[in-house]
């Protein structure tokens, strides 16, 4: 799959809100429905821009290689569909890849970077980073997608009052056609953005779960790399957007006007009294 293989065209995005332009990228296996408890805080102060990536929920599922460089390539030639020369970049997961990239390929192109629990290469260079992918493909070859989101559920939301969240991992996961969700794993796999980190130029946000996949001080190191702002929320684990919303929410409102983020002590997992049953109504 070449960047001129993915046309603007060929996404399906949605878009809400009047502001400054902010594209929100969505993870692994999901769409941008990821972004549903984030889009009626922030479509009050910026156009949003919410797309499917390519191969993913209602966008088109391009045969052969995946690569995250296409896809970064892919939502450039959407902003500029848009008529958006210039936008904040918003990625959770493998969306903070996407966006990681686009900011390396457009640096004058973008406003505001904000990674949510997302690292600049998941290249496997590590054994642990070796049986997490090897074991994930292997679930899913095994298992079949919705046995294996059963699973991943679990682990993102242990809790008993997040029932509504794990039955929603279940069917979004489930849904996905497996050759372009491996393709897209695989993909993930073998990017890697160290030797390209200096061309960064937009302020950057880290938002980092303290229980998430991946080890926090590799976080904390990379933050001091980028010169990126970090922001650790106690007790989420890998999906932040949906088990810390509150926190999500506040720091990006405060991050992308440019005004301080809230102190350590408020950043913290959503109580269970606070915890949403269903998404809300999406925005106008």
């Amino acid at each position: 799959m070449s960047p001129d293989s993915i046309r603007p065209e060929s996404l399906y995005v949605r878009c809400f809100g009047v502001g400054d332009p902010l594209l929100l990228i969505h993870g692994l296996g999901s769409t941008g429905d990821d972004w549903a408890f984030q889009l009626p805080a922030l479509a009050a102060r910026y156009r949003l821009i919410v797309p499917d990536l390519p191969g993913a929920g209602r966008s088109i599922k391009p045969s052969g290689r995946y690569r995250i460089e296409d896809f970064a390539t892919a939502l450039w030639s959407l902003l500029d569909e848009l008529g958006h020369a210039r936008a904040h970049l918003v990625g959770f997961s493998l969306g903070g890849a996407v966006a990681l990239e686009m900011a390396l390929q457009r640096p004058a192109s973008t406003m505001r970077l904000v990674l949510i629990n997302s690292l600049p290469s998941y290249r496997v260079d590590t054994l642990a980073k070796w049986l997490e992918v090897k074991l994930h493909v292997a679930l899913v070859r095994l298992l079949g997608l919705e046995r294996t989101a059963r699973l991943i559920a679990r682990r993102l939301f242990p809790e008993p009052h997040r029932t509504a969240m794990r039955e929603r991992v279940v069917s979004v996961l489930a849904a996905n056609a497996v050759a372009p969700y491996l393709a897209t794993a695989r993909a993930l796999a073998t990017w890697c953005t160290y030797d390209r980190l200096h061309q960064l130029r937009a302020p950057t946000l880290m938002l980092a779960a303290e229980r998430d996949y991946t080890p926090l001080a590799e976080k904390q190191a990379l933050a001091v790399r980028l010169g990126a702002t970090l922001a650790v929320i106690r007790g989420s684990r890998h999906g932040t957007p949906f088990d810390a919303i509150a926190a999500t929410n506040t720091c990006l409102l405060a991050f992308l006007a440019g005004q301080p983020l809230p102190a350590a002590a408020e950043l913290c997992i959503d109580p269970p009294e606070s915890t949403p049953m269903a998404p809300p109504p999406e925005p106008a």
